[in-house]
Formats: C-alpha cells, sequence, structure tokens
C-alpha cells in the first residue's frame, strides 16, 4: 500500500506490540492530526507516547470496531484466520507498506530455521563492504520508522517470519529461503497454508531479481522452480547453510567474505567452559530439526542435554531416533513436551533405559535443570541446551528461557 493512499483513511492499528508501536509512532509522524485507531485484546497504555487523538479498543470486544475503519495495519500476532468474519474491507501490514514504499534494495530472509543467523550475517557481511546496510524485522528494528528516512543506496536485510509474507503481493529484490519445516500449525490452517505463506518471498520475483535457496531441500526446490528470478543454489547444514547464504550475497555484491562472523545469542551460543563442562545455549531450538543438527555440529562430546517446552502437536519420532543413537547419558526434560520426547526414546531403546544406562529428570524450573547438568556431566564434556520446542509456559520467550539457562550455569559455576 502507498503511503498516499493513506492520508485520507480512517486506519485502525490492530496488534499494540512492537510492531503496533512503531506503526503508530510512523503514521503520528506522517499525519500528525489525524485520529487513529488502536485495537488490542491487551490493555496498553499509551501515555508514554504523548499523542493525542487516538480512539483505543482494548480488551475481549477489540475486533469489535474494525467495521468502523477503512484500513486496518495488522500485526504479525494477529492471525488472518480471525480477521475472516469481520467483513473487512482493507487488509495491511507493515511489510506491504514498507516493501511498497522503500527506496532502497530490500533484501529477504526466511525459512523455518536459521533466518535470524542468515540475517545477521549478511548483515555483517555488507557492513564490513562498507555499505550502509540495516537490520530490520524479526531480527532488528520494527521498519516503518526506518522508513522515513530510507534513501535509495540503503540496503535493508529483512528477517521475515511466515506471519509477515502471508497476504504479501510483492517480492525483496534478493530472497533468501532457507527450508520449510512443520511450525506454528496453531496460527494456520494447515501446513501448505504456512508453507504458501514462505513461498510469497520468491513469488513475485522478476528475471532481475535473485533467490538463494537451499537445494536439498524438496519443498524449497519445488518454489524456487516457480520463481522468475535468477537462482543460486545453496547447501549445508545447519551453521555451514547459513554462511552459504551470506557467501551468496557477497558475490552478488561483489564483496569480501569476513573470516569471522559473530554469532547471535541463543543460537548455539557458547556459554563457557565451568567446573570443566562446557554449556551451550540453543534456545531458538523450537522445532526438532534444529535440535537434530546440533548434535550433529557437536557429535559425541554431548553428554546432558536439556529439552522440551510447549507442545504445538509436533512429531518427534525423528528427533528421538537421533538421540538414541547419541552418547548422551542423562536428559533434563522440560514440560510439557519432555514426557512426549521420554516416551518415544523409551520406544526405541527399552532394554538400554532398564538397565539404567541413561538418565531422565523432569523439572519445573531452569535452576533445577542446571544443578542437574552439573552434577551428571563429565569434565570435558557438554552439556547443550537445545529444547527442541517453544518456550511458551514456563518462560515468556525463547530469549527469557536463553537467559535464565546462562544466569544459572554462571551462578552455580562460579564456586
Amino acid at each position: 500500500m502507498k503511503i498516499n493512499e493513506l492520508k485520507n483513511k480512517k486506519i485502525l492499528i490492530l496488534g499494540f506490540g512492537r510492531e503496533g508501536q512503531d506503526s503508530f509512532l510512523f503514521l503520528k509522524k506522517l499525519f500528525p492530526r489525524k485520529i487513529l485507531g488502536i485495537a488490542d485484546q491487551k490493555e496498553f497504555s499509551i501515555s508514554n507516547f504523548k499523542f493525542s487523538n487516538t480512539k483505543r479498543h482494548f480488551g475481549r470486544d477489540y475486533l469489535g470496531a474494525l467495521k468502523d475503519y477503512d484500513i486496518v495495519i495488522k500485526s504479525p500476532g494477529i492471525p488472518f484466520k480471525v480477521l475472516r468474519r469481520t467483513g473487512l474491507r482493507k487488509i495491511t501490514t507493515q511489510t506491504d507498506i514498507f516493501f511498497e514504499n522503500c527506496p532502497g534494495t530490500i533484501i529477504g530472509v526466511t525459512g523455518t530455521k536459521g533466518k535470524s543467523t542468515t540475517s545477521y550475517w549478511i548483515y555483517q557481511v555488507l557492513k564490513n563492504g562498507g555499505l550502509k546496510a540495516h537490520l530490520v524485522g524479526n531480527i532488528g528494528k520494527p521498519v516503518l520508522m526506518s522508513l522515513l528516512k530510507a534513501k535509495k543506496n540503503d540496503i535493508f536485510v529483512y528477517e521475515l517470519s511466515a506471519h509477515q509474507l502471508y497476504n504479501l503481493k510483492q517480492s525483496p529484490h534478493i530472497a533468501v529461503l532457507l527450508n520449510i519445516y512443520p511450525e506454528h500449525l496453531d496460527y494456520y490452517k494447515s501446513f501448505k497454508e504456512y508453507a504458501s505463506a514462505k513461498a510469497n518471498i520468491a513469488k513475485y520475483q522478476t528475471k532481475n531479481d535473485y533467490l538463494i535457496y537451499n537445494c536439498k531441500d524438496p519443498l524449497v526446490v519445488k518454489i524456487a522452480q516457480k520463481s522468475r528470478a535468477k537462482k543460486i543454489p545453496i547447501q549445508g547444514k545447519y551453521y555451514e547453510l547459513d554462511r552459504a547464504a551470506a557467501e551468496a550475497v557477497a558475490k552478488i555484491f561483489r564483496l569480501p567474505m569476513p573470516k569471522k562472523l559473530k554469532f547471535l545469542p541463543h543460537r548455539l551460543e557458547y556459554v563457557g567452559k565451568f567446573k570443566g563442562i562446557k554449556f551451550y545455549n540453543d534456545s531458538l531450538s523450537t522445532v526438532t530439526e534444529p535440535a537434530i543438527e546440533a548434535l550433529d555440529f557437536f557429535g559425541e562430546s554431548v553428554q546432558t542435554m536439556i529439552l522440551g517446552g510447549y507442545d504445538r502437536g509436533m512429531s518427534f519420532k525423528k528427533l528421538a531416533k537421533r538421540l538414541s543413537e547419541s552418547k548422551i547419558k542423562t536428559f533434563i526434560l522440560f514440560p510439557t513436551t519432555g514426557k512426549r520426547i521420554w516416551q518415544e526414546l523409551r520406544k526405541l531403546n527399552r532394554v538400554k533405559f532398564e538397565l539404567n544406562s541413561v538418565k531422565f529428570y523432569f523439572v519445573n524450573s531452569m535452576e533445577k535443570a542446571v544443578k542437574l547438568a552439573y552434577n551428571h556431566t563429565d569434565k570435558g564434556k557438554i552439556c547443550l541446551m537445545s529444547p527442541a520446542s517453544p518456550s511458551f509456559g514456563i518462560f515468556k520467550d525463547y530469549a527469557e528461557r536463553g537467559d535464565a539457562f546462562k544466569k544459572f550455569v554462571k551462578k552455580h559455576g562460579a564456586g
């Protein structure tokens, strides 16, 4: 949606989290006298924004006012399926507005896993090469306030979730598509709908665009085959794939590839060596594939593993098979998927477990999990927290979970 289309319309910001607040500030900057609507299921105080001319629709009936507005700017956390019965005339998003109005170059990065690290590494490559790069989207800051100062020579590395790609009618100049696994199935009608949202990153590309894609992921390959862009296949496991994508971008811009790239927190993050034990925080492992790849990455050095979290109905059979082939001696399991992982493991290795060569502990707190890790991990070995599950329930998000892990590792390793 073009910015001039917003000028004389009644606008509602739907969802007042990080993106919603950014949309609010953006619109107030452009149209300081415009009355804006804000709707959210939660109650928010907007006194910090110091703006009048605002109608607020908070609480259980927050969707009731949608019919009174010409345009709704929807935040990613609110599923489109919730809005289908409201009869809205026009729904748009931050991503849609940014893509339609950005004068610079957009590099869009998506994938069920690896998109944050890949985005961060591409950003490092561009900055290292002296280009005017910005990190936006899930990994960076919301995009609309960035749009106010955007110029033709700006390059925006935009980490895009399926939620942001859903219903998008424009693709980035350079698209990076890493992988597609079943996730967010509580948000979408089906895995097919989720995959279709991901496919939008390449769907509207032209012959002048670039598509960097994982040639070992069958679903990604199918999407790539339909794209008109110049195709650059990449492959690799876990960080190898992320690095390959960054190298491909470096070649497009004819930039040198840095010898070392910095890692992000919560993505195979090395916490440190305490009491002779190496601790790694992989809290962003919210589906099974990254946990499997983390085991492949570290090999037989992992002796203790912390797993489990919120249950989204995923299968753990493949993960259990890989775990059963490992040298792990102690499993520390969080609810509720921890029990399901344990059940799958017992089916595969009943004799091994009956001989008590592998131990299982069920926990409800990170401090208890870390204490057990110290008690049951030998010097020189690794304790890996790679939950293979979302964090919700005990923790607010993956970052809170990872920060708690690091906090207690350092606390109990200080003695």
